[in-house]
């Protein structure tokens, strides 16, 4: 069976491949809110700042949709409320052009719980009714998101204070024609699987959680949370491409969202060209660790291959040389999801991972740049630096895109199956 990584931990790899084997979910590509021309600005607090989450938003998008021109603006500032971020819509958000805004907020405006009291919802709720009003005018498509789920107790705080504001803001969202996404809930069903993971395990530093110390703040596997939690309230599809191939009569059977072409047979051993439309997402090595509980693999992330009537046996599968794992054949004659799969877990798998590697260094560099504009905006307040770096740091940001565009286009991919061959002590 092909390694998502190697070393991992039994437990989490089970886990993960039972999400893989899961049935589809029925998203299509129409459904996806983020369409050619738009710029995206993420609104929020030091959650948002990090920027973790909204890089993940956007190199699924890039990946997944390669001839959409998307623009992606981090407006994250630590400590914010939405009252904070009302009133800097004009310079953050306006001004940049924006076509589709995220808001997420909640956490700050109740003083981490101190603070959880009418008066602080009504700012809060107040607040939101500015943001979405403002927005409305000026035709930005808007979404309120719930704010992200605190490290309590998953199966109490559904009825939790914030819980109940963020509920609030959404339907006052939605009351005036924007958009709503519940982050919090979707994030609390991901929680409850990591909290129950973690039962066993008795030393709390070894214990799996969304969470740095604080309970607050995110960790890697928290933002993936509150990416997929987004991704799935823009209507993110499942499906990358899905590709089915006779090796007894050396013919392709389907080719969704991909051109299959090129079949050839030597013995038992079947090779052909694959060109995708799109990409499926991978964030670097060993994150595909996360998907034991963030379930991208069936949500976001079908990337299928299947090879029917292949002689009994093991076999390695290789596109443009790069090892992408070892399956049985009625593995492949099944079907297997070969998004994040690797033969060498220090590597990464397909050419398409590779790419998303590259990727994600460019987008990476793409938000160490937007960071240091951002802090020159909020601490720099007297002199003329902050623009003249916003109007050199242009021209390097149009370049980076430009880049990310490049790496994140599908290329033709030159699959070979072919039979693992058995060492000496097999035979023996």
């Amino acid at each position: 069976m092909s390694r998502l990584v190697s070393g991992c931990r039994g437990n989490l790899l089970l886990i993960t491949l039972a999400f893989c084997l899961c049935l589809a979910h029925t998203a299509c590509a129409d459904d996806f809110v983020l369409r050619d021309g738009d710029t995206v600005v993420f609104l929020g607090d030091s959650i948002t700042a990090a920027r973790s989450y909204g890089k993940m938003i956007e190199n699924y998008t890039l990946l997944r949709f390669p001839q959409r021109k998307i623009r992606f603006i981090n407006a994250g500032i630590g400590g914010d409320t939405a009252a904070g971020g009302l009133k800097r819509l004009e310079r953050d958000v306006f001004a940049h052009g924006a076509t589709v805004l995220t808001v997420a907020f909640g956490t700050n405006d109740i003083g981490w719980g101190v603070l959880a009291d009418e008066e602080h919802k009504r700012t809060y709720l107040e607040a939101v009714r500015g943001i979405v009003t403002e927005c409305r005018k000026r035709g930005v498509r808007v979404f309120i998101c719930s704010a992200a789920v605190t490290g309590a107790d998953p199966n109490t705080s559904e009825e939790s204070f914030l819980q109940k504001m963020c509920d609030e803001g959404m339907e006052v969202s939605r009351s005036l024609g924007g958009g709503a996404i519940d982050v919090q809930r979707t994030m609390r069903e991901i929680q409850k699987r990591v909290w129950k993971f973690s039962e066993s395990i008795t030393d709390p530093a070894k214990k799996y959680s969304l969470h740095v110390a604080d309970g607050v703040h995110l960790n890697e596997l928290g933002q993936l949370a509150m990416a997929y939690a987004i991704l799935k309230g823009f209507g993110a599809p499942a499906d990358v491409s899905d590709c089915t191939i006779d090796a007894g009569e050396s013919k392709v059977i389907a080719a969704v969202g991909c051109k299959v072409s090129d079949v050839v047979r030597t013995g038992d051993q079947i090779e052909f060209t694959r060109l995708d439309e799109a990409l499926p997402f991978n964030y670097g090595l060993f994150f595909a660790l996360h998907f034991a509980f963030v379930p991208v693999p069936n949500e976001l992330n079908r990337y299928l291959l299947a090879v029917k009537n292949l002689p009994n046996g093991k076999y390695d599968v290789t596109a443009d040389e790069r090892g992408v794992g070892t399956f049985t054949s009625q593995q492949l004659s099944g079907g297997v999801n070969i998004a994040s799969t690797t033969s060498n877990g220090w590597e990464p798998g397909g050419p398409w991972n590779a790419q998303a590697s590259v990727l994600l260094s460019l987008t990476n560099a793409r938000g160490e740049l937007g960071a240091a504009l951002t802090q020159a905006n909020v601490y720099i307040k007297q002199g003329d630096l902050p623009a003249e770096l916003a109007k050199q740091a242009a021209a390097s940001n149009e370049r980076l895109e430009a880049n990310q565009r490049t790496v994140a286009q599908p290329r033709p991919y030159r699959f070979v199956i072919k039979p693992v061959k058995p060492d000496e002590k097999s035979k023996t």
